[in-house]
């Protein structure tokens, strides 16, 4: 389920989906030189040193985040707000799909549903418990709010080698740059990536490997966005209450909920 950490839709997590991460194998690296091991025998070594270290440096590899064992290496880290599901939500969400598969038939529902506050971003292990508690204090002044995700909007991830169908928030874009203007002040302390400027906030519905827009936008882009329209209390399934912002780090999750 390399899906979720889709998140930031940067080029880094793209290719770790493609090269290996799905299965769960990082290949090894080529830091020191030995036998050919296979590399997820050499995962199960949990305690070898050079593992460590072709973990740390990630300029071999492009930086990107590989399944390295947990306590070591680099962990891929992302801020978000989890929309929690409704069955209502899942019967918009199956109608979408389906329409938007006679149009491109590759398409994938997603399992989970967010809104991004930050790029997946790589944290050294040791940095993982500072990192939450700058976040914590930053944003423990937040008031629960409301927004409206409600129009029909077609992304392509950085280097155009996925596309997804959203639906973009239409109401509440400003408490939402408000939070992303803490999590990058958080981001900055720990001289990551900030968020991307001018961002338009979305909950993805679907993905598909390559650059489907062509496909998506114009007539299906209108067709989608007339179900969501014509849903039965679509108004209402679609205004959303924020109650928590999460931050997944490698396999933990830490929660800070809105006052």
């Amino acid at each position: 389920a390399m899906r979720t950490a889709l998140v930031g839709y940067s080029s880094s997590e793209e290719e770790e989906e493609e090269e290996g991460g799905r299965q769960g194998c990082p290949q090894a690296s080529a830091a020191a030189p030995r036998l050919p091991v296979p590399a997820c025998v050499l995962d199960m070594f949990r305690d070898q040193e050079e593992e460590e270290e072709g973990a740390d440096d990630s300029s071999k590899h492009g930086g990107r985040v590989r399944n390295f064992p947990h306590e070591r290496g680099n962990w891929a880290t992302y801020v978000y707000m989890p929309y929690e599901v409704q069955e209502d939500f899942l019967e918009l969400l199956d109608l979408l799909v389906s329409h938007a598969r006679t149009y491109v038939s590759s398409l994938t529902a997603m399992e989970e549903f967010h809104i991004s506050l930050s790029q997946s971003v790589v944290l050294r292990y040791h940095w993982i418990n500072p990192f939450v508690q700058s976040l914590k204090e930053r944003l423990a002044s937040f008031d629960r709010f409301f927004c409206v995700a409600d129009q029909v909007k077609v992304y392509t991830n950085q280097n155009k080698n996925r596309t997804f169908i959203g639906l973009e928030v239409s109401a509440g874009h400003f408490q939402l740059l408000e939070l992303v203007s803490e999590v990058d002040k958080v981001m900055e302390e720990f001289d990551l990536p900030t968020f991307y400027k001018d961002p338009s906030f979305h909950i993805s519905l679907a993905w598909c490997v390559g650059d489907l827009t062509d496909s998506l936008e114009g007539q299906c882009l209108q067709e989608l966005q007339d179900i969501v329209d014509r849903f039965e209390d679509s108004a209402h399934l679609l205004r959303v209450q924020w109650e928590q912002i999460r931050c997944k780090s490698g396999n933990k999750f830490f929660s800070f909920p809105l006052r």
